[in-house]
């Protein structure tokens, strides 16, 4: 009788420790689907500045094309030759920003897809703990119920004696 009592007492603590462990990682799971959404959220901004930065680059890239046939034709004056000169090394200036800017945007979208797929594996592979968690849990529950059923069987066998 001690020993059922006792080995019921060990079930049950393998059961809480099973709905413990359970929880634990849907708290994790949760945790890393909320990491995914806003690294997900950083890729689309991402997206969202290079589509931006693209438009200037064009923008950028037609003024000095523009300035530079401007320059071409020569006619004009120094003073307006000069200005010139000026618009379009200010206008190299702003591509070469916005090349960087593209590249670092570039980069960070590359840096957040690697985290994103990162996250995505641990994921998956937390998804399945948990479900082997959840297997392990209700294996302990059945355990449980075939001891209690046991239980009660001697119990009732006993009090019929």
């Amino acid at each position: 009788m001690e020993k059922i009592k006792e080995r019921l007492q060990s079930l049950r603590a393998e059961a809480d420790a099973a709905v413990a462990r359970a929880e634990e990682a849907e708290a994790k799971n949760k945790k890393y689907e909320q990491l995914l959404l806003e690294k997900e959220q950083e890729i689309t901004s991402l997206q969202h500045k290079v589509s931006v930065l693209d438009a200037d680059l064009e923008k950028a890239e037609a003024k000095l094309a523009d300035l530079k046939a401007a320059q071409e034709d020569g006619e004009q004056s120094k003073t307006a030759n000069e200005g010139l000169q000026r618009k379009i090394q200010l206008l190299e200036e702003e591509l070469d920003a916005a090349d960087k800017n593209l590249k670092d945007a570039m980069d960070k979208l590359r840096q957040v897809d690697v985290k994103a797929e990162h996250f995505e594996r641990q994921v998956t592979r937390l998804e399945q703990e948990r479900d082997q968690w959840e297997k392990k849990y209700e294996e302990a529950q059945e355990k449980y119920r075939e001891s209690k059923r046991e239980l009660d069987e001697l119990v009732a066998s006993m009090e019929g004696l």
